[in-house]
């Protein structure tokens, strides 16, 4: 196993005035054996940049290394890593057993150790009883596990996941999220994990990267990041529903944005006056969106309620009062963190 560091990392398309930028100066230190992920919107360089950890895009910046070794000029068979692909790139023609096998027979491994290897992956992959078939009598998430295998028994340093459950079904996903957590505590393999949705950022990560417009805005555990957003892209992008961010917020300074997250508002007797305009049932709670007017323009409150209490009428209006110590402060001008 290894850590990863990433030091002033900077990619770029093309060069002189034409340059495109795509990452801008990243930098962070993944512990060995730390299951890490970089989570941000379509095109904001996350893929590019597990990309230049795996050596299948060149940096244009910085320095990348792998234990004690800096890969930069490291081929990617060299940097002892496994990547895991969302679109699972399995033979078609070769059995299971085959596709986890491939990389080892072209390496020389000898038979006996590859089928104690593969044999030994299959078991914690639960895919003993399909080591014969082809993917093509296989499901999804088996696909997936097998890709996984196929990565498990090289026995790498690190492993890199590029979005790897997107192609599956939500149910299918949480299962498969499980599947990966058990994976990395029998294994304790350095990860990282590259993806767009949130829920399995906070659900997988030890620590999580936020990436926005090629720009690490945050670097912290699921709990840091969500109760303490590094700015207004953090706090809107994790959590679902969003931070509600109230550019006016009564009593505020002015340049400064006040941020409260739905299940920090409480209805009242008095308080923010608030017209519903559409409500929300999600089993055991609700979501109420309230606008809230001041002079020419309103701000759209979510407030989430528990399914005890009274449901309030569309076009009626309610107090909300924020909790104090959940407020958040951000400069409007930057959107970072006061």
């Amino acid at each position: 196993m290894a850590s990863i560091t990433l030091s002033k990392v900077f990619k770029s398309y093309g060069s002189g005035k034409t340059a495109n930028q795509v990452i801008h100066g990243v930098s962070a230190e993944i512990h060995d054996g730390e299951f890490v992920v970089v989570v941000g919107p379509s095109g904001c360089g996350k893929s590019t940049l597990l990309r230049m950890v795996a050596g299948l895009e060149e940096i244009s910046g910085g320095e990348i290394s792998i234990g004690s070794r800096v890969v930069n000029d490291l081929e990617p068979s060299e940097r002892d890593i496994a990547m895991v692909f969302q679109n699972y790139a399995l033979y078609p023609h070769m059995s299971v057993f085959d596709n986890m096998a491939y990389g080892l027979k072209i390496a020389r491994v000898p038979k006996d150790e590859i089928k104690a290897r593969v044999d030994k992956a299959a078991k914690i992959l639960e895919l003993g009883q399909y080591l014969n078939r082809k993917p093509r009598e296989l499901s999804g998430g088996q696909r997936q596990r097998v890709a996984m295998g196929r990565a498990i028994v090289r026995q790498p340093q690190v492993f890199l996941f590029d979005e790897p459950l997107s192609n599956l079904d939500a149910k299918l996903r949480a299962h498969t999220r499980l599947e990966i957590q058990k994976l990395h505590r029998d294994l304790g393999i350095t990860s990282l994990f590259v993806t767009h949705d949130q829920v399995e950022a906070m659900t997988l990560a030890q620590r999580m990267i936020v990436m926005n417009a090629g720009i690490m805005e945050q670097f912290g555990t699921p709990e840091e990041v969500y109760a303490r957003p590094a700015s207004t892209f953090v706090a809107t992008f994790i959590g679902s529903p969003p931070m509600n961010l109230i550019k006016e917020a009564p009593g505020a300074k002015p340049g400064v944005t006040v941020g409260i997250r739905p299940e920090h508002l409480d209805i009242t007797d008095s308080g923010w006056a608030l017209t519903v305009d559409a409500l929300e049932t999600l089993g055991a709670e609700r979501l109420v969106y309230g606008r809230w007017q001041h002079g020419e323009g309103y701000e759209l409150v979510i407030i989430r309620c528990d399914e005890g209490r009274p449901v309030p009428q569309l076009g009626s209006t309610i107090h909300v009062t924020p909790r104090p110590d959940r407020l958040h402060y951000f400069d409007t001008t930057t959107g970072k963190r006061i």
